[in-house]
């Protein structure tokens, strides 16, 4: 049996297409977050951002009070008791790794996010946990949505490969979405 560092190290260097999670949400949410594609730790896991140095649960802590350190379940509910929905703009895609430059050309596939609008009426917020999530949005799902009431902006990435301070993180993105 290989250790998890072996799989991972495997992992790495094979492209494989992926699937994304159902959205963390009910029909009251106000705010949506949207990442690109979880990454290998969370698929792994089966959670969104599972990997222990994503800043994402801490910044939902400070801005929404979630308990970082509860189990995924409890962090969930509290997320949606907030008003907060998670998912990902990509339903599928190929990539090698974890990181959004390793997705390929042409493979990405949006989520269906007309059925999820229409059973969301009180988005208001859509936040994008990095750069490759505001674009693949605005490729893939922009044209085919209404979003004129809403105001969509772009967050820097949750992702310790985003190479700033879990501080500046946080501030930027309560700047963003407490307003």
């Amino acid at each position: 049996m290989l250790s998890a560092p072996c799989l991972d190290a495997i992992i790495a260097t094979v492209m494989q297409t992926i699937q994304s999670f159902t959205p963390i949400s009910d029909q009251s949410a106000r705010v949506l977050i949207l990442g690109s594609m979880p990454g290998a730790q969370s698929l792994r896991a089966g959670q969104y951002y599972a990997h222990p140095r994503n800043g994402f649960w801490r910044i939902m802590a400070e801005l929404y009070g979630v308990d970082s350190t509860a189990p995924y379940t409890v962090r969930t509910a509290q997320l949606t008791h907030a008003g907060v929905a998670v998912w990902d703009v990509l339903q599928r895609c190929r990539r090698k790794g974890s990181l959004d430059s390793g997705i390929e050309s042409g493979t990405r596939v949006a989520n269906d996010f007309r059925t999820f609008f229409a059973t969301h009426p009180n988005i208001s917020i859509i936040g994008f946990n990095g750069t490759e999530a505001q674009q693949s949005f605005r490729r893939f799902v922009q044209s085919d949505v209404d979003t004129a009431h809403m105001r969509l902006v772009r967050l820097p990435s949750s992702s310790p490969a985003h190479a700033i301070k879990l501080e500046t993180k946080i501030a930027q993105w309560k700047a963003a979405l407490q307003r």
